[in-house]
C-alpha cells in the first residue's frame, strides 16, 4: 500500500507539531517525576524513549532498510535538564522528517504489516509521538490537546498494527481475541461528519477483524475523540466518566488486557 504524497506531508508537519509539544511539556518539569501512564519510567526515561525510537526510525528510512536495523544507544547527556531533553528530542525529530522528505513515501523497505513503504514510518513516528506526548503532560501536571484527526488516525494504526502476523509473534495472547457473534463498537461523538468517527471490532473464528463503521454490538465505548483514544491505549479507565460503555463490560476488559503492545 502507497500512501499519498499530501497524506505523508501532513505527517511530517504533525510529527514536529507533536514533538515541539512534548518538549513545551517538559519546560520546568523534573526530569525524575514518575510517568503514571508509564510507570516504569521516569520523565527523562520517557523522553530517551522517544528520542531513541525517532532516531532508530531515521536509520531505517535512511537505509531503506530490507530488515530491521540494531536499536540506537544515542542518549541526551546525564543530568540534562527540562530544556536540554527538549532540545534533544526536537534535533532528532527533525532529522527524521528531513530524511522522510528526501525519501518520500513510496520507497519500498522493511515495515511492520502490508505496508512495505518508507511512508508507514512517517505515520508510526507521528502517533508514537502523539501518544507519549500526552504521557508526558500527564506526567508534567499539564493539559492534553491533540487534533482529531491525528486521534482518529491513531485508533486506525493501533487497530492495524493489533492485525499483522509481528503484532501475534510478540504477543501472543492476541490470539484469544476470537469468538464468532461478539463485537465492539466505538463512537467518537465530538468529531465532524467527514471524519467518521465510529469503529467496529468483530471477534471471528480465527481472530478479529475491525472496519470504520456503526453497528449494534456485544458492546459500545462512546465519548470525545480523544477518550476513546485513551481506552484503547489504556491510558483512560474504562470505567471512567469521560466515557459511556454500554453492553458487556467484561468483553471490553478481555480486549483491553490482551490488545496491548
Amino acid at each position: 500500500m502507497t500512501l499519498p504524497t499530501h497524506d505523508h506531508d501532513r505527517y511530517c508537519d504533525q510529527i514536529l507539531a507533536e514533538t515541539e509539544g512534548f518538549a513545551a511539556a517538559l519546560a520546568g518539569a523534573d526530569p525524575s517525576v514518575t510517568v503514571p501512564t508509564c510507570p516504569d519510567w521516569s520523565l527523562r526515561e520517557l523522553v530517551v524513549h522517544v528520542g531513541q525510537v525517532q532516531r532508530w526510525y531515521e536509520a531505517n528510512v535512511r537505509a531503506r532498510a530490507a530488515e530491521r536495523l540494531p536499536f540506537t544507544t544515542e542518549a541526551p547527556a546525564d543530568g540534562a535538564g527540562p530544556d536540554a531533553l527538549g532540545a534533544w528530542l526536537t534535533e532528532g525529530a527533525q532529522r527524521l522528517v528531513s530524511t522522510l522528505r528526501e525519501v518520500g513515501p513510496d520507497e519500498k523497505m522493511w515495515a511492520w504489516g502490508e505496508s512495505q513503504r518508507s511512508g508507514f514510518w512517517a505515520r508510526r513516528a507521528m502517533n508514537e509521538t502523539m501518544v507519549h506526548r500526552a504521557d508526558a503532560a500527564l506526567a508534567a501536571g499539564r493539559e492534553f490537546t491533540a487534533e482529531p484527526w491525528a486521534a482518529a488516525d491513531a485508533l486506525d494504526e493501533f487497530l492495524m498494527m493489533l492485525s499483522t502476523p509481528e503484532a501475534l509473534t510478540h504477543k501472543p495472547q492476541l490470539a484469544e481475541l476470537r469468538g464468532p457473534g461478539k463485537s465492539i463498537h466505538l463512537q467518537a461523538t465530538d468529531t465532524a461528519a467527514d471524519l467518521n468517527g465510529e469503529w467496529v471490532v468483530e471477534f471471528e473464528e480465527e481472530g478479529f477483524s475491525w472496519r470504520r463503521g456503526h453497528t449494534e454490538a456485544t458492546v459500545s465505548v462512546r465519548g470525545a475523540m480523544l477518550d476513546v483514544l485513551w481506552v484503547f491505549y489504556r491510558r483512560l479507565p474504562a470505567d471512567s466518566d469521560r466515557v459511556k460503555v454500554l453492553g458487556d463490560k467484561r468483553l471490553l476488559d478481555f480486549w483491553l488486557e490482551r490488545a496491548t503492545f
